[in-house]
């Protein structure tokens, strides 16, 4: 899977000015090296090209941006720029790109420009505030060739609503880079009469990128035969750490739920997968049923990892539960459960695995004597999502059979829960419980989504931008 994300930067000027204006070349270039500075960070490779200055740098830029395969491209407009110095390069190059209008200072200085008296000088002082200048130009060129674009206006100093901007675009980089590297499992086959859920494979790819692997539970299970006991002993001594289990949980339980824990973490390695979407029932295969009905303590640990599992076959979610993880913020699978019409909140959770990293507090394991509308027994997760702001995001599929993004977010809220060995938060949104629940219902999405720490629908925005996909925020 690719860990680097390269970002194409180059600036744009005008080469009749250099002789004209002495030194003016080499401030524009200072303004660049500003952004290059801007834009370093780890995991951020940047191919600088400098400025580009006349149509044949307009060209070799563009083949040298598509050599170098950028995910994301930069224009810094530093002064007044024949839009034919723009147009070639990002034509050639056929990757996003983010304008950036930047100007060197809050103000120009008027009443020492005024007082300059060498009008060659003042212009050559003028052009380098000039980068606002060919902004229009340029937007009119790319709208009338079809090309989608980006801008950021601000200063290229002390301006943190700027650069917050850019590293957002950075990021939502990052994160559509992750899922076109992805190789998503799909395990088992889909929960029975929940049409909601069902999804095509070949319109996720078409979406995000990335590689769907189709894994059999009957190589998890052949796994979990290989199972050490000195690994089962290993494991249960993470669950320990890990998880607060409770004194009910037997010993019996936990070794079952070792053993698949460790054959999963085998598969996952054996198919390089970065998430995995599963249901089996296992009836009439004891193996498989063992299997799966031991697995939740499993799929949390790797979900914890930045391995989000999703259960009941969710392929959209467990995409919306990665797209979270590789933000930084979680990604646990959740649902409705009810309204508490009295505080004016949504109870949401669901059983099955949970993102322990994003839980308030530990996460505690109870044994279940029953895995409601599922087959089999064993232990589950008992968790709340981390007081404070929170994003949900739904994946959904539209009646035109493409994809778009539903984001909502509010507050995980302290206060009662029910303790019955599921995930189990309380959300608080600012448009409130009726209307938030109905806005986004409208919008038709599964009765599953994904839910993270922070607030970052603007993030989810721009990625939605950069792969083509609608993004709709109720809230």
């Amino acid at each position: 899977m690719a860990s680097t994300t390269r970002i194409g930067l180059f600036g744009i000027g005008l080469d009749t000015y250099w002789p004209q204006f002495p030194g003016l070349k080499e401030r524009l270039e200072a303004y660049l090296a500003t952004v290059h500075s801007k834009l370093a960070r780890d995991g951020v490779e940047i191919v600088d090209l400098g400025l580009v200055d006349t149509v044949p740098k307009a060209f070799a830029a563009g083949h040298a941006f598509r050599r170098e395969d950028v995910d994301l491209i930069f224009l810094h407009v530093t002064t007044y720029a024949l839009s034919s110095t723009v147009l070639p390069v990002v034509q050639r190059a056929k990757v996003p790109v983010i304008i950036l209008n930047l100007s060197p200072e809050a103000a120009i200085d008027y009443a020492t420009f005024n007082q300059m008296g060498d009008r060659t000088k003042m212009t050559g002082e003028w052009l380098a505030h000039c980068g606002a200048c060919p902004v229009p130009e340029i937007a009119n060129v790319f709208n009338r060739s079809r090309i989608d674009f980006h801008q950021i206006t601000g200063m290229l100093h002390d301006d943190p609503e700027c650069w917050d901007e850019v590293d957002a675009w950075i990021d939502a980089a990052r994160v559509a880079g992750v899922m076109f590297h992805n190789r998503l499992g799909v395990m088992g086959h889909y929960y029975s009469g929940m049409l909601d859920i069902y999804s095509d494979l070949t319109q996720q790819c078409a979406h995000f990128g990335g590689h769907m692997e189709i894994v059999e539970v009957d190589e998890l299970s052949a796994l979990r035969r290989e199972v050490t006991d000195a690994e089962i002993t290993a494991r249960i001594a993470d669950f320990q750490t890990t998880f607060e289990v409770q004194a009910d949980c037997s010993q019996p339980e936990l070794e079952r739920a070792a053993r698949t824990s460790v054959a999963l973490d085998k598969l996952v390695e054996i198919h390089d997968l970065g998430s995995l979407a599963y249901y089996y029932m296992g009836t009439g295969n004891a193996e498989n049923e063992d299997a799966i009905s031991s697995i939740i303590l499993g799929n949390s640990l790797l979900t914890a990892r930045g391995i989000p599992v999703a259960g009941e076959m969710e392929i959209k979610n467990v995409q919306a539960m990665k797209i979270l993880d590789s933000f930084g913020v979680g990604g646990s699978f959740t649902e409705y459960y009810t309204l508490d019409w009295t505080d004016d909140i949504v109870l949401m959770g669901h059983d099955g695995p949970g993102h322990i990293a994003i839980a308030e507090g530990k996460t505690k394991v109870r044994p279940l004597d029953v895995f409601h509308g599922k087959v089999g027994r064993g232990l589950s997760v008992e968790m709340s999502v981390k007081h404070g702001p929170v994003t949900l995001l739904s994946v959904v599929q539209t009646v035109d059979g493409r994809l778009k993004f539903l984001v909502a977010e509010g507050e995980s809220v302290a206060g009662p829960i029910m303790e019955i060995g599921n995930t189990n938060s309380r959300y608080r949104f600012p448009i409130g419980a009726r209307r938030f629940v109905n806005d986004w219902n409208v919008q038709g999405p599964a009765h599953h989504c994904a839910v993270g720490v922070g607030h970052i629908a603007e993030k989810i925005k721009k990625l939605g931008q950069l792969l083509g996909m609608e993004t709709v925020k109720v809230c």
